[in-house]
């Protein structure tokens, strides 16, 4: 999307005063009103265009007048908000001009690469809530824990959807107006605040979207000029059987080149405009599959194929450095090949089996029906050979949300989220994802425990920050390791991996990961999946000499309850189990090792 293209649609703000367009292929007759003509519905009568767009141009009109639309169609007299409104009142309210192109300059930020990468995933309205903010949080009380997030170590925030929805209180992934920034979290200025203050602490910020439906409330899009057919949605949405998902019959239509535009105006927008680092697309599987709810039989939606695929060209032309993720969870490497190999081309893909097998590990009660299988399947499992096309983790706001399940601590021990094996275990998972091949990411408050389940109206608890700083630095101390670029660990954040020892008895697990530029200077990591703390424990490694243990998780440091193993330097010795060397380690409870030569 160019200025040029962009300016096509909505309100423009020009040099002398507004122009308006607006597509609604079946109105007889369209006119524009507002505050700029004390609401006065019948004066500024619209032209018709080609392919069923109107324009006009009003003189005294400027930024920040509302706006609506009066649409006449047959018999019946509509009024209706500008589906490319920039701005809205409130989701039941009125269009507002904006002119987001002025004072725009370019950030120039270039976020980490895919292997560098370290995402935080937060929801605006509950990040963090100050009496400043109101009833929620918004994008200025969010900004305030900017300089915590790169401190921790973060250097990309996932933000779930802003886009318009009704009310004040939504995870986001119900947009009203998919061009107006949420009113609730401070409105496009607001945003641009957020990803500037984001861009000059290094952060980059990906935008969750929502292509695969609309709604369903407060939708003035739906059935925008009066046109549908079978009751359906109109000429935004498909009005037959394709127009079903998990969340209503609201499913753009992919086919109308109108309804393409709209959509990809709306990635350009917060990637060009906003400056975002990357989008995150909601559900893809709803995009390019029908009949969804039939995992083995789902057909290909043609259609959406073709829009994702386009789209994303378009993005990797313009942004080659943009990251684009797909949460599809179908498992499918087709998702993130390449486009020149008929792939969806997006960089990398949420998928279910690293978290759920992670988490079934972890909450397993019982050590002896515990097995280690699992977990190594998914150090193992990769897209296309690249490890860096999933996006692994722990926690994520479907995983800790009432409606499927709760937070990690919470599930590991019910009742008692801050006990001993709450803690050590949750954090067992931390270690496995910021040493396991992937994206790491982690969810808002994961870092200093977190126990209540996700909601939408319930503020994160910034005390536990200070409560829980020991395990606070835990995750920090894994991030800065996981980030490095020097040969210290520089391991971590490379594509190989090599499994040293796997026992299901004792539940230890050993493996190297080295980057294919330093082969040889591996990082070792071993972990610990049962109680029993492991004294004397020998496991046979391919490198000799002295080993620098650089993460202990059995530190007085962390949590007093992990105070369990003082290592600092282990020595090699001779061969074990077909290893030409091996180490002896103590090894903490429900804990890891991290080492480097």
């Amino acid at each position: 999307m160019s200025m040029d293209r962009y300016a096509g649609m909505g309100a423009i703000v020009g040099l002398e005063g507004v122009t308006f367009r607006v597509w609604a292929p079946n109105a007889n007759q369209i006119y524009v009103y507002g505050s700029f003509n004390d609401w006065q519905e019948d004066q500024y009568e619209m032209n018709h265009e080609d392919k069923g767009y109107w324009s006009c141009r009003v003189s005294e009109a400027k930024e920040g007048d509302e706006y609506k639309y009066l649409i006449k169609t047959g018999e019946k007299t509509l009024h209706r908000n500008d589906p490319y409104a920039l701005e809205v009142t409130h989701s039941e309210g009125n269009s507002v001009i904006k002119n987001l192109w002025k004072d725009w300059e370019d950030h120039n930020f270039r976020p980490s690469p895919l292997n560098e990468l370290i995402v935080y995933e937060l929801h605006i309205g509950t990040f963090n809530k100050t009496e400043q903010s109101g009833s929620n949080g918004d994008f200025y009380s969010a900004a305030e824990k900017l300089d915590y997030l790169k401190n921790l170590g973060i250097n990309a925030i996932e933000v779930m959807p802003v886009s318009e929805f009704p009310g004040d209180f939504s995870w986001g992934y119900n947009p009203s107006y998919p061009f107006a920034v949420e009113t609730s979290y401070g409105g496009p200025d607001g945003l641009k605040h957020f990803v500037f203050e984001a861009h000059m602490r290094g952060i980059a910020v990906i935008m969750d979207v929502v292509y695969n439906h609309f709604g369903p409330g407060d939708l003035d899009i739906w059935q925008f000029d009066g046109w549908e057919e079978n009751g359906m949605g109109g000429i935004y949405f498909y009005n037959d059987h394709r127009a079903k998902t998990p969340w209503g019959n609201t499913r753009p239509d992919y086919g109308r080149p109108e309804v393409i535009n709209y959509l990809r105006d709306n990635a350009m927008l917060w990637l060009e405009i906003y400056q975002c680092d990357g989008l995150r697309f909601d559900a893809t599987a709803i995009i390019r599959l029908l009949d969804t709810e039939d995992t083995s039989n789902a057909r290909a939606l043609e259609e959406g194929n073709r829009f994702l695929k386009n789209l994303n060209g378009e993005i990797q032309s313009k942004f080659p450095h943009k990251i684009l993720i797909a949460e599809d969870l179908r498992m499918d490497p087709n998702v993130t090949a390449p486009l020149s190999e008929g792939g969806l081309g997006f960089d990398c893909q949420w998928g279910t089996g690293f978290s759920q097998e992670l988490r079934d590990t972890l909450t397993q009660r019982d050590d002896t029906a515990r097995t280690l299988q699992g977990i190594e399947r998914l150090l193992f499992d990769r897209f296309n050979g690249n490890a860096f096309e999933k996006v692994i983790f722990t926690e994520s706001h479907d995983e800790v949300s009432n409606i499927r399940s709760t937070r990690l601590p919470e599930e590991i021990q019910p009742g008692d989220a801050e006990g001993e094996y709450a803690k050590k275990k949750s954090t067992l998972g931390a270690i496995t994802i910021f040493t396991a091949p992937g994206v790491p990411m982690i969810f808002q408050g994961q870092e200093f425990l977190s126990y209540e389940h996700f909601n939408d109206d319930l503020p994160l608890d910034w005390g536990r920050e200070k409560r829980f700083e020991g395990i606070v630095r835990l995750y920090r101390d894994l991030i800065t390791l996981r980030k490095s670029n020097e040969a210290t660990a520089r391991g971590l954040s490379g594509q190989e991996i090599s499994m040293l020892h796997k026992d299901d008895t004792s539940l230890v697990m050993a493996y190297s990961r080295f980057h294919g530029d330093d082969p040889n200077n591996p990082v070792l990591v071993v972990l610990n999946f049962g109680v029993e703390t492991k004294v004397g424990y020998r496991i046979g490694v391919d490198v000799g000499g002295t080993w620098r243990v650089v993460f202990n998780s059995g530190w007085s440091g962390y949590d007093e309850v992990f105070a369990e193993v003082d290592l600092v330097d282990v020595r090699a010795e001779d061969g074990y189990q077909d290893k030409p060397y091996s180490i002896v380690v103590d090894i903490p409870s429900y804990g890891g090792l991290i080492l480097a030569r």
